[in-house]
């Protein structure tokens, strides 16, 4: 049996999943920080710097100010302290180490060159010798950047990458390596991965794959709401023949249940767990990354808001800016701010800030509250806006 959901309880419930509507809690603490990548299962990490790296913005939509090194040391901190480990999940991210187990099917694919980029995949056959010269230098000399190879650094761009840059991302990939940590210009160290993720993890069962998607496809479930079987396997990037069992099978066990939502043309499932909003209040500025918005496709059927990032547009073209944050006003996005961290002036700068036509009369006042916020997590002094106009 298939339940109806109007538009606006499946963007409640989406919301809630997200973990908004929640008061900020009054001082954040690393448990706090740790309940909320748990809930969402990640953080893409974006190297962007113009406002603050992408990593850093999901927790600070949901909680308010918190302590970045508190991030930074869950990540990137001492062996017996990590609780953070990079892989490519959604994108590159940042994941606690309970997901550890369920993507080693993929670190076997990549192993065997059977995913990841073609240049990639040739290290795992007729350029394994390189891949394994690189890999006994690690071994031999402790963490490294791709710089620190002869002709090992790269241009901008992954199709300019060096042929060391390649090798690593490999052994990377196939999870021979791992980052130890991220140096000032937030280049990756590479170290062999049983140097840096706590012993514990690495002892941890390995699933088999099929089991391994479907606890990833009921991790995305519980993360997204309600979500269609495209938002399911987008969340860790899964492909329809890896994640189309996995929801049968969570469909069959009553994890997943079938329903339609008012205005969509796909069957939508809906997680047992999953919390019945009567409302969402609050009100958030949401990285271009942020998993509330990241699919594209699906901001648009939940919100109605039509969102590309215009990073790689030429200027003249660029409709609304730069790096252009959503704002999530209660239950609705009802603006874009393209924002910039000024740290020489010591000022958060709003270039422009569009408004939605639906966006309610006291959205001004709410969002230079969150900008003011904003600029006092960063260590900015102030807050400039500079251009606000309506959307057409």
């Amino acid at each position: 049996m298939t339940t109806s959901l109007s538009l606006a309880d499946a963007r409640r419930i989406a919301l809630a999943a997200q973990g908004f509507g929640a008061r900020h809690p009054a001082r954040v603490g690393t448990a706090q920080l740790r309940r909320t990548v748990d809930r969402l299962g990640l953080f893409q990490i974006d190297s962007v710097n113009v406002l603050t790296r992408a990593h850093y913005l999901p927790a600070f939509s949901r909680l308010g100010i918190y302590d970045r090194a508190a991030l930074e040391r869950d990540a990137w901190g001492p062996k017996s302290a990590r609780r953070l480990f990079e892989y490519w999940a959604h994108e590159a991210s940042l994941l606690p180490m309970s997901l550890h187990p369920l993507l080693r099917w993929r670190m076997a694919k990549a192993e065997r060159g059977e995913t990841g980029y073609g240049a990639l995949r040739r290290f795992a056959t007729e350029r394994r010798a390189e891949a394994d010269a690189v890999l006994a230098r690690i071994v031999a000399d402790g963490p490294l950047a791709a710089a620190d190879f002869e002709n090992g650094s790269s241009r901008s761009g992954w199709w300019e990458w060096s042929h060391t840059k390649h090798a690593l991302e490999y052994l990377f990939w196939a999870g021979r390596i791992t980052t130890a940590t991220r140096r000032g210009s937030f280049a990756r160290l590479y170290d062999l991965t049983e140097r840096v993720i706590p012993a514990d993890v690495l002892a941890l069962p390995t699933p088999s794959e099929t089991d391994a998607q479907r606890m990833l496809i009921e991790r995305s479930a519980r993360a997204l709401g309600v979500a269609t079987a495209a938002d399911l396997r987008d969340y860790f990037r899964l492909k329809p023949a890896e994640s189309d069992p996995a929801i049968a099978s969570l469909v069959e066990e009553g994890v997943l249940a079938p329903v339609k939502v008012e205005g969509w043309s796909q069957k939508a499932w809906l997680h047992r767990d999953t919390v019945h909003a009567r409302r969402i209040r609050g009100a958030a500025l949401l990285a271009p990354f942020d998993p509330l918005v990241w699919e594209r496709g699906r901001t648009e059927r939940l919100f109605g808001f039509r969102y590309r990032i215009e990073i790689y547009v030429p200027q003249p073209l660029r409709t609304h800016g730069y790096y252009v944050l959503p704002f999530l006003l209660d239950e609705a996005l009802v603006a874009r701010v393209d924002l910039k961290a000024d740290r020489q002036a010591g000022v958060l700068r709003a270039h422009k800030v569009t408004l939605e036509q639906n966006a309610p009369s006291d959205t001004r006042e709410r969002l230079i509250i969150e900008l003011e916020r904003m600029a006092k997590w960063l260590g900015l002094e102030g807050v400039d806006v500079g251009q606000i106009v309506m959307s057409a």
